[in-house]
């Protein structure tokens, strides 16, 4: 899984020519403004409560300009590396990838992946070094990254893994002012330790879709290798009638 992440395929409709992290600026855009303006609420209102969101919506625009709002989700979002995004994700500092463990732990699990019909594309055994794993799951990704089941789960790790590393910015940025804005020192706890637990549940999501990624770039290589493969030959045998029958080889 060699960093995939500016792929461009053959999208459809409105989003034609626009690669899949541009299609999820907007998204990311609202996960800024929606932390941003949770943010102010609780400092306004020094607690959650339904009058301090609507006020901290009535005047968002003192927080976050509309026009500014696209920039500070691409500034924010260009802080963390994709390396730094992937260990956050996945929790490793080495081949912190799941493509760094494609065949040796996620191909056997998954029932959907025909292992030798992979090893048969590959031209023999299946690598188990972690940087080899990789490779070869990128040499297969790249034959496969305009399928569609693979575009979209693509996309929806594109998007979760970059909305975790803006989890991590949101931790250490907006946590740290929370808790020199926020009077109570017990709201500013709390808000601190919700946007942890945020971290904590998008990054769980964000590594399950790059695990599914991988399989299912595996799983559909697999089904196209095995479509595409010429059945053997019929043999034609003579019956008493003097027509020719087609039998199936014998196995």
């Amino acid at each position: 899984m060699t960093n995939a992440t500016n792929t461009e395929g053959a999208p459809h409709g409105r989003e034609a020519g626009k690669s899949l992290k541009e299609q999820n600026r907007w998204q990311l855009w609202i996960i800024v403004a929606a932390n941003s303006l949770f943010l102010y609420g609780v400092v306004q209102a020094n607690a959650i409560k339904a009058d301090g969101l609507r006020a901290a919506f009535t005047d968002s625009q003192n927080l976050i300009p509309v026009g500014f709002a696209l920039i500070i989700a691409t500034v924010l979002n260009g802080l963390v590396s994709a390396d730094t995004k992937a260990r956050l994700v996945f929790l490793r500092w080495l081949h912190a990838l799941p493509g760094h463990r494609a065949f040796s732990k996620y191909a056997v699990r998954d029932p959907r992946i025909d292992l030798s019909a992979l090893e048969k594309l590959h031209g023999g055994p299946l690598p188990t070094d972690p940087v080899e794993q990789n490779r070869a799951w990128y040499r297969i990704y790249k034959a496969m990254e305009n399928d569609h089941a693979v575009r979209q789960v693509h996309r929806d790790f594109l998007l979760l893994r970059d909305y975790t590393g803006l989890s991590a910015v949101f931790v250490v940025f907006y946590g740290t002012a929370g808790l020199y804005a926020i009077p109570s020192i017990e709201v500013g706890w709390t808000y601190m330790l919700t946007l942890v637990l945020q971290y904590a549940l998008v990054r769980q999501a964000a590594s399950n879709y790059g695990i599914r990624m991988v399989t299912t770039v595996l799983a559909r290589r697999g089904v196209k290798e095995l479509t595409n493969t010429p059945r053997a030959p019929r043999k034609r045998t003579r019956t008493k009638t003097g027509f020719d029958d087609l039998k199936e080889p014998e196995k």
